[in-house]
């Protein structure tokens, strides 16, 4: 049977520009302007097909259907992801690393690094008491980094924390960009890897004695399904897989901020100690503010949907940023409400900040847990332990940025410890 092509073609030969002016955006600004939920266009010379709701999004993470192997762009495996690493692994292969992942990731281990995280929070402000202003970003990736360091057993001087943090921060910041910014990422990438590769060849080899539960230790002895020790150099990308994701909840952690200044009415609510309120908040947060733009991946084998047909090597992006501002997923999208999240209802393919699907199995992010303690620590370290100032400043953020953040990182004036 002939198959009737439903689909909106966008018009031209090639849309990446269009992508790297629009951002998060580029998506969804089509989708509202065809009215659809699947258009064709062309990215870096190739066609793509981008999808999305909370329908695409179940097919999507159908692994019968689609693939990662191939998807990323080598550029984001250069800066971001690290190449070859568990992002681009698929079924079985992907199955057994994610595992790994997730043991490395129980309820307990989030926990434990909430503990150490929140200690360096509290620790900070004597120094943030002495200082005329500090810039939440830039403070929240430096603890972030010493904590997470901490908890996986990477040995880590005060001297440097900066530095590290620094290039961690590059990494993440170098996958959106050209030029400079896409060098840098990849230059942090680089001494990165050294560094960490360096580590687990001395836990290896016996010139450093780590915890036998730590990450560190667990990842430099990790054998592959087959038996064999994994690649010293795989080692290091997958360990950095779980440092420097938690490097980047620094920029929830300033949006979080960002949201208490912009909703005051909020905080007396906050004050009150509700933990389902501080999840609620949170879990708005991560809706309403831009984190991941969308997900690629490519299709495994041909098949027909919605009447279009998928052949086989096709990039398929899914539209991250899109679906958590989507009228038909979310009532007043546009507005901050908390009390959204107060309904209990399967949100797996609905609400996808960090991935869609089963944790466990799929490509969902391992570290969505630890994401959102950290964001509610932060949040009542806020609320409850410091008083501060916000002074004047420019917090506004770039959608045609990715990834974006509040122009001034969220300056605070007259940091003081509550007592």
């Amino acid at each position: 049977m002939e198959v009737k092509e439903k689909i909106v073609h966008d018009k031209g030969l090639d849309h990446t520009l269009g992508l790297m002016g629009e951002g998060y955006l580029f998506i969804k600004n089509r989708m509202d302007f065809y009215k659809c939920n699947i258009f064709e266009t062309h990215i870096m010379g190739e066609k793509a097909i981008c999808i999305s709701g909370e329908e695409a999004c179940k097919l999507f993470y159908d692994e019968e259907l689609f693939q990662r192997k191939g998807a990323m762009p080598m550029r984001v495996q250069k800066t971001l992801l690290g190449v070859n690493a568990i992002q681009g692994m698929d079924q079985n292969a992907h199955i057994q690393r994610k595992l790994f992942f997730m043991s490395l990731m129980t309820e307990a281990h989030q926990k434990k690094f909430a503990e150490i995280f929140l200690k360096e929070m509290e620790a900070s402000v004597t120094k943030w008491e002495s200082m005329n202003e500090i810039v939440l970003f830039h403070e929240a990736k430096n603890i972030l980094c010493k904590a997470v360091c901490f908890w996986t057993g990477v040995p880590l001087p005060e001297s440097e924390v900066e530095n590290r943090a620094d290039d961690l921060s590059s990494m993440i910041d170098g996958f959106g960009g050209v030029g400079p910014r896409y060098w840098k990422g990849k230059s942090a990438r680089n001494r990165t890897e050294e560094w960490i590769r360096g580590i687990i060849e001395d836990v290896r080899n016996g010139k450093l004695i780590v915890n036998e539960d730590s990450a560190l230790y667990l990842m430099a002895f990790h054998r592959e399904p087959d038996g064999i020790q994994m690649d010293l150099q795989m080692a290091a990308i997958e360990l950095i897989n779980i440092i420097r994701p938690i490097v980047a909840i620094s920029t929830y952690i300033t949006f979080t901020a960002l949201a208490l200044y912009e909703h005051p009415e909020c905080r007396e609510e906050l004050m009150r100690g509700d933990n389902n309120y501080s999840e609620m908040f949170v879990q708005e947060v991560r809706r309403y503010y831009p984190f991941t733009p969308f997900i690629g991946a490519r299709v495994r084998k041909d098949f027909v949907w919605n009447e279009y047909e998928f052949k086989t090597g096709v990039l398929v992006l899914l539209d991250v940023y899109g679906m958590n501002h989507d009228s038909k997923i979310w009532n007043d999208p546009g507005e901050f409400k908390p009390e959204r999240f107060q309904e209990q209802k399967d949100r797996t393919f609905s609400f996808i900040p960090q991935g869609g699907g089963d944790p466990g199995k799929g490509h969902r992010c391992p570290g969505e847990g630890i994401t959102i303690e950290i964001m509610k620590a932060s949040l009542n370290f806020l609320i409850n332990n410091v008083d501060f100032e916000v002074p004047e400043q420019d917090l506004s953020y770039s959608l045609s940025r990715i990834p974006t953040l509040p122009e001034s990182g969220f300056i605070m004036k007259n940091m003081k410890k509550k007592f």
